[in-house]
């Protein structure tokens, strides 16, 4: 259903989402007023490169934007930022701002994003704990990340080892302290987890696993070190925490919306409200080639609801969905992921780890799921293709790199 009386399309958020819906929806012939509230006062922006070439230093703050300001000027777009929703009014199509003043709107679209997950302890607040998720983080981290410096990043995430890996190439001496017994244990195998252990110990990174922090610990208000449960005590400059997100659904769900640890979508991106959509981090939305619900915190998802939304909006048929796909660069080594591992009941290795290019696949059912791709393209592209058309592969087949990926999608079965 295409809201046909839209004459104002309000977006909340300064992300892909939201820079998404609007190109989205102009490329789709909305004549109308579209304004866009952002919290933070910088454009519309990219999040992935935060933690990698932002933080090293090889990319200016202007590269990151989306779009430049001329271009928002041009699509007739109004930007307010520095300023945040504080709440919807659904019945009077109406959002009350930080600055007293209130936007109205016929179609909204929430692309509210999420925040670090906080640290609950002691110290936590001292000079030089940091987190890493917007602008600020980032140019808070930069002039003190250097080298000598010693950091200690709590978390062994993909964000946290990304930061591991610019911090020591900047010359920061690291530990990275993780709660699991192995790093990545939420999200990938223990074949990736040995992996990726060897490559930050390879380049100096100190790695923790089975460690709890008890406390951060300071002196006049600036962090000087980290206390573990068993005791340990490690020194420290700087501290970064690392230990995940939540979805910032608080907004959504004080207007009544459903949520249900992040705001329910249907496969439009519209939520309980037919006038209101959300896109990006914020969502629960139908994962389509895995017959079930998720939260997804990719720029894929980010991206795909954007378009979503734009095409309910405009009437237009709904676009194809993709699989979802992440990334990760660290150090040398590219990491790709198509598909959703989770719940898998078996794995293959395809190539040797030991070489710097394998990967690792991952099969529910005899049905391949997903793939963890280093530094190996072919197998994440083919893998991507078969699980969008419902085809597989047996394990015996991917495991033969005498055959190629091209070779092999080519047998692939329904």
């Amino acid at each position: 259903m295409a809201l046909s009386d839209t004459d104002t399309l309000l977006i909340i958020g300064g992300g892909q989402a939201a820079a998404q819906t609007i190109a989205g929806a102009r490329q789709w012939g909305f004549a109308g007023r579209i304004r866009l509230i952002g919290e933070e006062t910088a454009l519309p922006y990219q999040r992935p490169p935060l933690s990698k070439a932002y933080l090293k230093g090889e990319m200016e703050e202007e590269r990151l934007y989306f779009k430049p300001a001329d271009w928002y000027a041009e699509q007739n777009v109004e930007l307010s930022l520095g300023v945040r929703a504080e709440a919807i009014d659904r019945t009077a199509r109406s959002v009350s701002l930080s600055d007293g003043s209130a936007a109205d709107y016929d179609a909204l679209v929430l692309a509210t994003g999420s925040r670090p997950r906080p640290l609950p302890l002691t110290g936590a607040g001292l000079e030089g704990v940091h987190e890493l998720r917007d602008l600020r983080d980032v140019d808070g981290l930069k002039p003190v990340v250097v080298t000598g410096t010693n950091m200690v990043i709590i978390g062994a995430g993909y964000i946290g080892l990304e930061a591991a890996a610019v911090a020591r190439q900047l010359g920061a001496n690291v530990t990275v302290i993780e709660m699991a017994r192995r790093v990545l244990a939420r999200v990938t195998s223990p074949v990736m987890s040995t992996f990726y252990t060897r490559l930050h110990e390879s380049h100096g990174v100190k790695i923790m696993t089975g460690a709890q922090t008890e406390e951060i610990l300071g002196t006049n208000g600036q962090v000087t070190g980290v206390k573990l449960v068993d005791g340990t005590r490690l020194e420290a400059d700087i501290v970064l925490v690392g230990i995940g997100i939540l979805p910032n659904q608080e907004l959504a769900q004080a207007a009544g919306l459903a949520c249900d640890g992040g705001i329910l979508v249907d496969e439009d991106a519209r939520t309980s409200d037919d006038r209101i959509f959300a896109a990006g981090d914020c969502t629960v939305r139908p994962l389509v080639h895995y017959s079930r619900t998720g939260r997804l915190e990719s720029v894929h998802n980010a991206i795909e609801q954007g378009k979503l939304a734009a095409a309910a909006l405009t009437g237009r048929e709904r676009p194809k969905l993709d699989v979802p796909w992440f990334w990760s660069d660290q150090y040398d080594v590219k990491l790709q992921i198509a598909g959703l591992s989770q719940d898998y009941d078996d794995h293959i290795v395809r190539g040797d780890p030991e070489s710097g290019a394998f990967a690792v696949f991952y099969f529910r059912s005899d049905r391949l799921i997903a793939v963890d791709a280093v530094n190996a393209a072919p197998e994440f592209i083919v893998t991507k293709k078969l699980i969008i058309s419902g085809q597989t592969l047996a394990p015996a087949q991917l495991q033969d790199t005498s055959v190629s990926m091209k070779e092999l999608a080519a047998l692939a079965t329904a």
